[in-house]
């Protein structure tokens, strides 16, 4: 895709890719340490990004094998694009391509996140649903818990 004249690859990744973005954007202020995820090095984790060049990443998302309501799910968590990025579609693409390969390569097809305020018309948008009272992260502020369910897809 190119965005502002940028060619821009969405792909996998490696954990050690994306913590930077990740702490950056949704850990500023905190000890890089929590931008790392338990779950980020399991084999069952995925990790994307968005990356300008060979390694310039201004995008990131990671999904953890959890589950929802008692049945295998992918919990999308550090979901991140760099704030001059931000509002390009680089986030559409990002979690089109982390929700088609996971579809693809996996038998779960359940997601869901704990979305900060900000985010949610994005999520809305791109098919998921509110699925909680407002609750708090004490190390991230407000949030909602979110779901996008196979028959949620967006056509």
């Amino acid at each position: 895709m190119i965005i502002a004249g940028q060619e821009i690859a969405v792909r996998r990744a490696r954990q050690d890719e994306i913590i930077d973005l990740r702490h950056r954007v949704l850990r500023a202020g905190l000890p890089r340490s929590e931008a790392m995820f338990p779950g980020d090095d399991l084999p069952s984790s995925f990790h994307f990004a968005a990356v300008i060049g060979e390694s310039s990443v201004i995008g990131c998302a990671t999904f953890h094998l959890n589950s929802w309501e008692n049945a295998p799910a992918y919990q999308l968590r550090g979901m991140a694009t760099d704030p001059p990025w931000a509002g390009r579609g680089v986030g559409k693409a990002l979690l089109s391509f982390a929700i088609q390969s996971i579809l693809a390569e996996s038998t779960v097809h359940r997601f869901w996140c704990n979305a900060r305020l900000i985010a949610i018309p994005f999520y809305q948008r791109m098919g998921w649903k509110i699925a909680s009272e407002l609750f708090e992260i004490p190390t991230a502020g407000p949030h909602y818990r979110m779901t996008l369910l196979p028959d949620q897809f967006p056509a």
